[in-house]
C-alpha cells in the first residue's frame, strides 16, 4: 500500500505529485500489468533474452 502524509500548508498538487512518484517507484502498476494476462513460457524467455541483449548493448556503448 502506497501512502503519503500531507503537510499542513502543502498544496494538493504538490502532494499528488509526490504520491504519483512514490506509486511509480514502488512498481505497483508494473506488477498489475504483469498479472493481468498470461504470457506463454516461450514468449517470456524470448522477452528476457531480448532484454538481456539490450542491456548488454547499452553497457557496451557506455564503455566506448
Amino acid at each position: 500500500m502506497v501512502g503519503i502524509s500531507v503537510g499542513e500548508n502543502e498544496s494538493i498538487d504538490k502532494a499528488l505529485r509526490r504520491f504519483k512518484k512514490k506509486y511509480e517507484r514502488s512498481g505497483v502498476l508494473k506488477e498489475y500489468k504483469k498479472r493481468t494476462f498470461f504470457v506463454k513460457p516461450s514468449v517470456k524467455k524470448r522477452m528476457e533474452r531480448l532484454k538481456a541483449l539490450r542491456r548488454a548493448h547499452r553497457v557496451e556503448n557506455m564503455e566506448v
